[in-house]
């Protein structure tokens, strides 16, 4: 089966349809390629290829008002499918649904985003809506 690696139309039309004037928080989980597969056939590794797409997004990013809040390094999956192991996992926070959808238009982020085709294995995207932490483990306030 092939990964995830963009979100398909359907499921676009449903983000797109969620409020867009209130801050998200997207959890980003990746698997990378051993190599990179570009269409013009260029060789690199995923995690080189996905630098760059991270270098050449990142202005963009910011541009829209993005910003990281967390990333950490997944060392194990305690729960859940062995075969859902990644490389990178991070969350990106933007002032609303409208900046994501933003970025994604934008076309210097069109050119930077082949980086991650071609460096995505497979990869999770779940759009959160930020909360705030309630005074017990697990709690939402």
């Amino acid at each position: 089966m092939d990964g995830f690696i963009n979100p398909e139309r359907e499921i676009f039309a449903r983000f797109k349809d969620l409020p867009r004037d209130e801050p998200i928080h997207m959890l980003n989980l990746i698997r990378l390629k051993p190599f990179a597969e570009y269409e013009d056939g260029r060789s690199c590794t995923g995690a080189d290829a996905y630098r760059a797409y991270a270098r050449e997004s990142g202005p963009i990013f910011e541009r829209v008002g993005g910003r990281q809040v967390w990333i950490g390094e997944p060392q194990l999956m305690l729960t859940g499918p062995q075969s859902e192991a990644w490389d990178i996992a991070f969350i990106a926070e933007y002032p609303g649904g409208q900046a994501f959808i933003d970025m994604l238009r934008d076309p210097d982020y069109r050119e930077a985003v082949k980086h991650r085709t071609a460096a995505v294995a497979d990869s999770r995207l779940l759009r959160l809506k930020p909360g705030k932490a309630g005074a017990h483990f697990g709690e939402i306030a």
